[in-house]
């Protein structure tokens, strides 16, 4: 399937920019990341806020982010990640934000990094910018599983929308006004990161990866259990398949 890619969303001179931090138990870390996005923004002059989305947290991370110089949401109910990043789309948009952020609450996105993300959207060369950890293949390692998993997704967009996204699974991105609108209506809930870049894909949406350097997780439990690698591609290739052909005949209509 061919895909016609372009963005022609302006910019303001100051755009503003909400760093969306989704939040499940990470008490350990939620501080360190907030703080490091304030320095950022008073370091190089970004008109941004952040939006810290708990996600029903059951340890102490509700009562930290209290304290923490940024805006919050806090979920009655768990959501998943899908959910939180949707309640921080949505927010996006009311609002009125030029650019929204996904910084993930576990302090594997280094606030340093983000400018790089931030680039393709600030410069209007893409409507959707991914921080990839294996463009230069340095720094960050995930395991050999992980790796396998990220090379089928690559493959299967390649398949589904002529489009090859090296890190698919990576939460480090940002998107413009355009993609806003889109995600405002609709955003996938279970696994977020590979199924929307097929969504963005049928959408015509330019995206566009960056290379950055990653951490391995300060805190917390990661919701992916590397165990179940095999399983977790089974489940997550009929989501994106459901997607694809769910968006076709959506448009078809």
């Amino acid at each position: 399937m061919t895909i016609n890619e372009s963005t022609d969303v302006s910019l303001p001179p100051k755009p503003h920019i909400l760093v969306i931090v989704p939040c499940y138990n990470e008490q350990g870390s939620i501080a360190n990341v907030v703080r490091e996005l304030s320095t950022l923004r008073d370091r190089v002059g970004y008109v941004l806020d952040v939006l810290v989305v708990n996600d029903c947290s059951t340890d102490n991370s509700l009562s930290i982010v209290r304290t923490l110089p940024c805006r919050y949401l806090n979920l009655p109910v768990n959501l998943g990640i899908g959910g939180a990043m949707h309640t921080g789309y949505r927010y996006a948009y009311q609002h009125g934000y030029d650019i929204a952020v996904q910084v993930d609450g576990d302090g594997q996105h280094p606030a340093d990094e983000l400018p790089k993300v931030l680039g393709p959207i600030l410069q209007q060369e893409a409507d959707v910018s991914i921080g990839s950890r294996f463009i230069n293949r340095e720094g960050f390692q995930s395991s050999f599983l992980r790796r396998v998993g990220i090379s089928y997704f690559r493959w299967l967009n390649q398949l589904l929308i002529g489009k090859t996204v090296h890190d698919s699974t990576s939460g480090f991105r940002a998107f413009n006004r355009r993609t806003i609108e889109i995600v405002n209506k609709y955003y996938p809930d279970e696994y977020p990161e590979p199924e929307s870049i097929v969504q963005f894909g049928l959408h015509g949406l330019l995206i566009k990866e960056v290379p950055v350097r990653m951490r391995h997780r300060e805190e917390g439990v990661s919701s992916i259990n590397t165990s179940r690698a095999f399983y977790y591609m089974l489940k997550v290739s009929l989501a994106i398949v459901f997607m694809y052909f769910r968006l076709l005949n959506k448009r078809a209509l």
